[in-house]
């Protein structure tokens, strides 16, 4: 059975790190902020210049000025500084963010990332995933293995205009988590109850297959 947006983001929130400074992508990657393990401290990056952002906001606790780079209302931690998006950028091209959380259209076996245009379509555009991809060292690409046609989005090559060339290394699909190394997929966990067979089916890219491939828990 595929996993969930939320066990999605439950199982990114397990790769944090105590004193991690980490960036946050529309979509998916933004409930990863309401899974951070208790007792841990991480402070959560945004592009428009917010570092120390909190959970979602209840209905009592909503500040519409209050929000993330992808317009929607957020909390700020204890310890939260507000500041202009120059030095959030500054932040991110200087290397100073400890894990990057991003979602995609595509990814290929060389690590090349689109996550920005799909000629004919209006999506948002390129935002801050240029800078991310360029100034993190560490980043999980979040998506779904595969389109709503059943085309795969882990590709031998990519098809649509590149994010960044050569940048990733780990993806988390509603199907598997994934490594990319030595020019191929490494299939490291696979989603409860999806089998090693229909990820194979549904990755275009190869694939390297270990004996045993753990279940993630949930």
């Amino acid at each position: 059975m595929a996993l969930t947006r939320e066990q999605m983001a439950q199982r990114v929130a397990r790769e944090l790190q105590d004193g991690y400074y980490v960036n946050l992508g529309i979509g998916i990657p933004t409930l990863v902020a309401n899974y951070i393990p208790e007792g841990m401290e991480v402070m959560l990056q945004s592009e428009n210049g917010l570092l120390g952002m909190g959970p979602f906001p209840t209905e009592e606790t909503v500040d519409a000025d209050m929000i993330n780079a992808g317009k929607q209302t957020v909390t700020a931690v204890k310890g939260a500084s507000i500041f202009s998006s120059a030095e959030s950028f500054a932040m991110i091209r200087g290397g100073h963010v400890d894990l990057t959380v991003l979602g995609a259209f595509e990814v290929d076996v060389q690590g090349n990332i689109a996550s920005w245009m799909i000629p004919g379509k209006l999506v948002k555009g390129m935002g801050g995933a240029m800078d991310l991809v360029a100034g993190a060292d560490n980043i999980i690409v979040t998506m779904t293995h595969a389109s709503k046609d059943g085309e795969s989005k882990l590709l031998q090559q990519c098809s649509l205009p590149l994010t960044g060339a050569g940048c990733i290394k780990r993806v988390l699909t509603d199907l598997a988590f994934v490594e990319i190394k030595d020019g191929k997929f490494w299939l490291l966990e696979r989603a409860p109850g999806v089998s090693v067979e229909e990820i194979v089916q549904k990755t275009s890219g190869e694939m390297v297959v270990p004996e045993h491939v753990p279940e993630m828990q949930f």
